[in-house]
């Protein structure tokens, strides 16, 4: 049987997190990100679901979400993935625009799914130099080259990527956002939305791609990475984000982020320790 490996580090100057996924066979159900990913197949084959499209990934394919994308993935031949990505803020992506372009907007990827030696080229060094923790200014240069290559190739505003959205389903999800640390139920969602239950979940869908409590979930881990970036201990991040206790929270960080809430926490109890070393602390 192989065996998987699951490695992550952030990167302080860039200002985003790298990853690897070795040898892994778990499926990843419908779920989104409030950050962009920038990715790419080493080995293996997956069926990828994006914004009501179907695509097979394999070796060598590059694979963009913008904010928002609902995705899944699952496997097609019992294989197991080799898969490298990186995860990158809107803050950050907003900065590294002004670098491109000389314009600090926000980017949409109009595909999903790219084949490009070029790109390529550029982003596998560039993962490398990320992991090893290099400080060359090269890594900065891969980069920027990556973006330029991808913007060249599908990029255009981030509000055309963005499908239409009811003024009733953004009421819903603004309410969630608001108040994801506690009890929510579908009543009180429906009555912020001014809809029935039936027609919500029937709009919400073709909305956002995925369910009223998909999105809350979503939501929920997204705050709790947060947290326990700053050093808040996994159960307590799972309190203060609304989660009703700390094996569902595991479970469900687990399935969508593909680390477990400790191990991830551990990735940014390293970078602090390095930095207070850095500055003699």
């Amino acid at each position: 049987m192989r065996k998987e490996t699951k490695t992550a580090v952030y990167d302080e100057e860039l200002g985003l997190e790298a990853y690897r996924f070795k040898g892994i066979a778990q499926p990843f159900p419908n779920h989104f990100h409030e950050y962009y990913v920038i990715g790419f197949v080493e080995e293996g084959e997956r069926r990828l679901s994006c914004r009501n499209r179907e695509y097979m990934i394999r070796r060598g394919d590059v694979v963009l979400f913008n904010p928002g994308d609902s995705h899944a993935c699952v496997q097609v031949d019992g294989g197991a993935l080799d898969y490298r990505g990186f995860n990158i803020s809107k803050e950050t992506m907003l900065d590294l625009m002004g670098e491109v372009t000389g314009r600090r907007s926000l980017p949409g990827f109009s595909e999903t799914v790219l084949r490009d030696e070029e790109i390529s080229c550029y982003l596998r060094p560039l993962h490398g130099l990320v992991m090893e923790g290099s400080r060359e200014f090269g890594k900065e240069e891969n980069l920027l080259l990556v973006l330029s290559l991808l913007l060249g190739r599908c990029g255009q505003p981030f509000e055309e990527c963005v499908p239409e959205c009811r003024e009733e389903i953004e009421r819903a999800c603004a309410f969630m956002e608001r108040h994801y640390g506690e009890r929510i139920c579908l009543d009180q969602i429906c009555r912020q939305a001014g809809l029935s239950k039936s027609t919500l979940l029937r709009a919400f869908v073709r909305s956002k791609g995925v369910t009223p409590y998909c999105y809350l979930e979503n939501i929920r881990i997204g705050a709790a990475k947060k947290l326990m970036e700053k050093g808040v201990p996994p159960a307590e991040a799972a309190l203060r984000t609304g989660f009703s206790d700390q094996s569902h929270f595991t479970n469900y960080f687990s399935r969508f982020i593909g680390f477990t809430p400790g191990a991830y926490r551990d990735i940014f109890l390293k970078k602090n320790r390095t930095e207070d070393r850095q500055h003699g602390k």
